[in-house]
């Protein structure tokens, strides 16, 4: 069964996706210290104390960074697993890399 929009913003979600999972990717394949090192130049800000929320609001930002969301709701689920894009008709789950899990969960 194919999935049509159903409002003009709906148009918006595949681009968005795809802009977020390039972000994603500089992260992905990274070790947690090299995530830390990347999130902290990408942000320019120390996040060597970052607390398990930080961390996740850290990913996000550099998932989101420069990506114009065209009011989308961005969010990392409760689990760390997944940056979950929401707010039209339909949401959609994006997969974070194992390394990235643990850098949300334990940090350096």
């Amino acid at each position: 069964m194919t999935l049509h929009p159903r409002t003009p913003k709906d148009l918006l979600l595949a681009p968005i996706a795809a802009e977020i999972d390039l972000n994603l990717q500089q992260l992905r394949d990274k070790s947690v210290d090299e995530i830390v090192d990347a999130v902290a130049v990408a942000l320019n800000t120390d996040t060597t104390s970052d607390s398990r929320a930080q961390r996740a609001g850290r990913i996000l930002e550099v998932a989101t960074r420069m990506v114009e969301l065209h009011d989308w709701d961005t969010a990392i689920t409760d689990d760390g697993a997944r940056l979950r894009l929401s707010g039209g008709s339909v949401s959609i789950d994006l997969g974070l890399s194992a390394s990235i899990l643990r850098y949300i969960e334990n940090g350096p």
